[in-house]
């Protein structure tokens, strides 16, 4: 049986996205439909926020949202380019930059958004990196450059499609030498997660932070791996 508040802990959409992931994989709608469904969803609960962070996908406060999504830098060991996937209205991009310079490395953050309106609301939040925001869908989308660090969700795709999303990033968006960042992820406690899932996949070299969230079945965790550098002859 299915832990509803399990589930809700992970994903707060549980009840309202669940349909739509059954209903692709049962082959009645296509991608894009999932896509055009989940952001018919998101959008206005987003759009909706009367704060930063409500308007990125966050229900708490501003310090809340350090403590949740600030677990992301531990994957950040160096300076240099940052693209955020699914960057909503730019908050993350402000947050990792400053969490960055408070570690001492100096981070440009960018985004790529496939709402529009999302990313209308970024460019207007951040003026200074309107040239920075990309609208798009990352799935499959061909970056104008590639960047050192990129930062994603598995859930921006239907499930039997992450691997490839996975393969794509690592293969055309994310920079030689450069890193894969997964998460913020909620996932089963002291069951195998997302870093175990793309070590399935075939990735060597995968690294995992967790830590303790306020379900108690629940844990937060980052994941992330680096794209091999490729010697020429």
């Amino acid at each position: 049986m299915v832990d509803r508040a399990r589930e809700l802990a992970k994903e707060r959409g549980y009840a309202v996205l669940a349909p739509i992931d059954a209903a692709y994989e049962r082959g009645e709608i296509t991608k894009a439909q999932w896509h055009d469904r989940v952001r018919a969803i998101i959008e206005p609960a987003y759009l909706a926020g009367t704060t930063a962070q409500a308007g990125s996908g966050h229900s708490g406060s501003a310090a809340e949202w350090d403590a949740s999504r600030g677990i992301i830098v531990v994957a950040i060991d160096r300076s240099g380019t940052f693209l955020d996937v699914g960057c909503a209205n730019g908050l993350l991009m402000s947050s990792v930059e400053q969490w960055s310079a408070d570690r001492g490395l100096a981070v440009e953050p960018h985004g790529v958004e496939i709402s529009s309106h999302f990313a209308e609301v970024a460019r207007t939040r951040y003026p200074h990196w309107r040239d920075r925001i990309w609208t798009a869908n990352a799935d499959g989308w061909e970056p104008p450059m590639r960047f050192d660090m990129v930062r994603t969700g598995l859930d921006y795709v239907p499930r039997p499609d992450r691997e490839a999303f996975v393969r794509h990033l690592v293969d055309r968006v994310v920079a030689p030498g450069g890193r894969l960042i997964i998460g913020k992820n909620n996932e089963d406690r002291d069951e195998p997660g997302i870093a175990d899932t793309v070590r399935y996949w075939g990735w060597r070299g995968v690294r995992e932070v967790r830590r303790p969230h306020a379900h108690p079945g629940v844990e937060a965790s980052v994941v992330w791996l680096d794209q091999p550098v490729v010697e020429n002859d």
